[in-house]
């Protein structure tokens, strides 16, 4: 016989939300990064260097693993990593010439001649950063979701209000 849950199992369970709000982050960090790095065309930015494909693709997989991050965030976790590795791989997306402090630091010849080349795997280096992290998170939250104390305690926080 199959044990019918009640309400309360349901109420408790925070999938959908947790699933949904990591839907919002990936989506919005998609629409965000894609527009501000010009990926796509779009009347608020011009980029001045031709997309190439690997673009779109690291914008997308920067979005999914945000977008995991979030959903599977509990407080043991640290998002500084994830932060580290989507503003390495935004550095690597973006338009070299059309980013204002690089043209400050590099100047523009120096920047398409040293820097532009090494956006590729720059980008490559924030996604493996921000995969990383999000591998962190999937495991200290299987950690908190199955009680182990042992990692609850990692980060100092070891109550008993973490679901």
């Amino acid at each position: 016989m199959r044990d019918n849950p009640g309400p309360a199992t349901f109420l408790n369970d925070d999938s959908l939300r947790r699933n949904l709000r990591g839907l919002a982050v990936g989506i919005t960090l998609f629409v965000v990064l894609g527009t501000v790095t010009a990926v796509w065309a779009n009347p608020l930015f011009v980029r001045m260097t031709p997309v190439g494909p690997w673009e779109f693709v690291a914008t997308v997989l920067t979005a999914f693993l945000g977008g995991v991050t979030a959903a599977m965030w509990v407080p043991q976790c640290n998002l500084r990593a994830s932060g580290t590795g989507g503003l390495a791989s935004f550095l690597g997306i973006a338009c070299p010439t059309c980013n204002k402090v690089l043209m400050l630091v590099f100047g523009g010849p120096a920047l398409l001649a040293w820097f532009d080349p090494l956006r590729p795997w720059l980008a490559t280096a924030g996604l493996v950063i921000m995969g990383i992290a999000a591998l962190t998170t999937w495991r200290r939250f299987r950690a908190v979701r199955s009680g182990n104390r042992e990692v609850q305690g990692l980060r100092g926080l070891d109550r008993g209000d973490v679901k």
